[in-house]
């Protein structure tokens, strides 16, 4: 049996609430209450919505503000389910945990850490009683692990609306060991504690990283089943992620850990840039990025991390590269602050160094988007012949080569699990009624099978993947005794995220034998860009390079289903750029 899933999805509806009343709650936390119809069930331009539900406690809803302060163009279109972020120049998102949420009474509390910057604290500072804010969530609640003898909260001052919330509601009744760092006692609360919960109180600097870390060091390790859960500064996590997983051991399902802020670099004033130094080209150079890749492909970073202190020669020695080629690399890893050596006590890891000891971050160095990166090398010939780069670079296909690779496409599973956020369009589709059997391919295959059943769909399911894709698939469903792995007739199939990694005749391939297979399938694919990405210009691009083919959009997935004999039905709008196209078989 897999794992219990770790979050429990909610629809995503654009929500307009009113100022009640501004609460300070210390000279640090000041709590702004909110209330309005929308908190309820209601009904916007025809489309009926459910009401409010944050039932975690580290829920968050993502404020929309406006620099310009014109909020009204700054909102996303609301969609029968889910939304959309229209492109919008002026939009402030800010995500923020709700400290209460009283539906009895129509009442949403958010309490603003006071800081004196940032466009949602100087909101929180002008709001009076009247005043209109939207927001939009949660997508997604957390779920705890049933069976715990113990858990930990750690985090900076940040973390107490959701540390506050989880101790009054007690969603676990097991000790509650809390950890927080204020930058000065006026910032400590009132917490409901009860006997057996310790609460330790440490005064650092906001987004201290050594503060946080030795605090959490310094934390009794109870015996029994424990969980942590832990929210600061990103970047002052990451020696808490380490620690934890690398010497404490924690499995991934017990720890938690979100960076709530990052903390800004400041910028350096002119007066201290020298004379002599080179302009910022426009262009950035791929240097960097490449002498990063190599530092986590030779184990430079997870060494230095292990052993503070390292000389040059002793880093070689460990790792077997030749200290030539260790000392090519250094200076360019110093350059970056990856590793550094102020003191000349030894090598040390820096900021961008600790930051690449994330799984996430490393992955984006060394994972399946850094190598669809590396295959723009081939770029210039791949557009001249109306070929995709990776074919070029790889000598095949995307799609043939995850099919021998469990790693690769491991990535793309992980890569699609945020689609489960965004099928309830899907899943409350009439199409549904009666379905006694689905067949399932993608690598969005296990965010379906999860999002049928949030909304209470069981059919039965097929799923029409071999070889590697079948392996990491069936590690992935919550109920595997009612999978059928061989494939097979099924009433509907449901294709998720399977054309983004196929080339257009390896599309119409799949379609054809869909199309033997049952009457109603649906495409679930990334349409166009998320108008909320920063990285919406580099879309196209990043499509052409795993297929051949830019973002598909309806039009060029029409094609695709008449070369295989499907009719468009319909196309339903799921948000952040995704779609699903519904097709009958003609």
């Amino acid at each position: 049996m897999a794992a219990q899933r770790a979050y429990t999805t909610h629809p995503l509806v654009l929500r307009r609430v009113t100022v009640r009343r501004v609460e300070e709650v210390t000279p640090r936390m000041r709590r702004v209450v909110l209330g309005g119809e929308d908190l309820a069930a209601f009904t916007r331009n025809g489309i009926g919505h459910p009401g409010f539900a944050a039932p975690g406690f580290d829920d968050h809803v993502k404020l929309i503000l406006a620099a310009d302060g014109d909020v009204r163009a700054a909102l996303p279109a609301q969609l029968p389910h889910g939304i959309e972020w229209t492109p919008a120049e002026h939009r402030l998102t800010r995500d923020y945990t709700p400290r209460r949420v009283d539906l009895d009474a129509g009442e949403l509390h958010l309490d603003f850490v006071v800081h004196g910057e940032g466009p949602a604290e100087s909101w929180s500072a002008a709001a009076r009683e009247g005043d209109e804010l939207w927001f939009v969530g949660p997508k997604s609640s957390l779920r705890l692990p049933e069976r715990l003898d113990w858990i930990q909260l750690v985090g900076d001052e940040t973390a107490l609306p959701a540390i506050g919330r989880f101790l009054d509601e007690r969603p676990l009744d097991v000790p509650a060991h809390v950890l927080v760092t204020v930058p000065d006692d006026a910032a400590r609360q009132e917490l409901a504690l009860r006997d057996g919960d310790t609460v330790t109180w440490v005064l650092a600097e906001r987004g201290d990283a050594a503060a946080l870390e030795s605090a959490v060091r310094a934390l009794p390790v109870p015996a029994g089943e424990g969980y942590v859960w832990a929210a600061a500064e990103s970047r002052a996590l990451l020696p808490v992620r380490r620690y934890l997983q690398r010497e404490q051991k924690l499995p991934k399902d017990r720890v938690n850990i979100t960076g709530y802020w990052h903390r800004e670099e400041p910028a350096v004033p002119e007066a201290e840039a020298t004379a002599d130094a080179a302009p910022a080209p426009g262009i950035p150079s791929p240097l960097p990025w490449l002498a990063a890749r190599a530092a986590l492909q030779l184990g430079v970073v997870d060494a230095v991390a292990d052993t503070p202190g390292l000389s040059a020669g002793a880093l070689a020695a460990r790792l077997g590269v030749p200290g030539p080629g260790i000392a090519v690399l250094l200076p360019l890893l110093a350059a970056y602050d990856v590793v550094v050596d102020a003191d000349g006590s030894g090598l040390r890891l820096g900021a961008a160094g600790e930051e690449l000891l994330d799984d996430h971050e490393r992955e984006e160095y060394t994972g399946h988007e850094a190598d669809l990166l590396l295959a723009l090398a081939h770029l210039a010939p791949a557009l001249r012949d109306g070929t995709s780069p990776w074919r070029l670079a790889s000598g095949a296909t995307l799609h043939d080569t995850v099919a021998d690779d469990a790693e690769r496409y491991g990535e793309l599973v992980e890569e699609c699990e945020q689609l489960v956020f965004l099928l309830t369009g899907l899943t409350a589709d009439p199409l549904w009624e009666g379905v006694k059997t689905c067949l399932l391919t993608g690598p969005g295959s296990a965010s379906m099978a999860a999002a049928l059943d949030d909304a209470g769909r069981r059919p039965r399911l097929r799923i029409a993947e071999e070889g590697a894709p079948a392996e990491v698939l069936r590690g992935q469903f919550p109920a595997p005794d009612r999978i059928d792995w061989t494939g097979g007739p099924a009433d509907v199939a449901v294709a998720a995220k399977a054309l983004a990694y196929r080339t257009d005749e390896e599309a119409v391939r799949l379609l054809t034998r869909l199309a033997a297979w049952t009457g109603t399938a649906v495409l679930v694919e990334a349409s166009r860009p998320d108008g909320l990405s920063p990285h919406a210009a580099e879309a196209a691009l990043h499509a052409f390079t795993a297929t051949g083919s830019p973002l598909r959009d309806s039009a060029a997935l029409a094609v695709l289903a008449e070369r295989s004999g499907w009719q468009v039905e319909r196309t339903v709008a799921l948000g952040w750029g995704a779609e699903a196209t519904v097709l009958r078989r003609a």
